[in-house]
């Protein structure tokens, strides 16, 4: 499975044009996605203190966009995917509340693997 952290706001505009394009299609040409293990890291560096979120479960096998695993933006030594092209929203397996705790940071919720 994989990963992508997203606010209500826009997850509700993607379900009413039966698609996803964040700003980040246009501005580096994919959709910033996390494996598991990867989520965390994100989450805390670019939405700390952040209320509004919830995170996609995403099933690799059935996008219609193909999937690039590459260096992250943030000078990770490891490789993120990228989704190159809109997110069909039938890949999406489950939408999960993703709140930070009181400090500002976040937790990862119960997630399938």
């Amino acid at each position: 499975m994989l990963f992508h952290i997203i606010a209500s706001d826009a997850w509700a505009e993607a379900e009413e044009r039966g698609e996803y394009r964040p700003p980040s299609l246009q501005t580096d040409g994919f959709i910033h996605l996390s494996a598991k293990s990867q989520i965390l890291r994100p989450a805390n560096l670019l939405y700390s203190g952040r209320r509004d979120l919830q995170l996609l479960v995403i099933d690799p096998d059935t996008l219609t966009s193909k999937v690039i695993f590459e260096p992250g933006s943030h000078g990770e030594s490891e490789d993120f995917p990228h989704l190159y092209g809109p997110l069909n929203l039938d890949a999406v397996t489950s939408v999960l509340a993703f709140a930070c705790r009181d400090d500002g940071t976040f937790e990862l919720p119960d997630l399938p693997d």
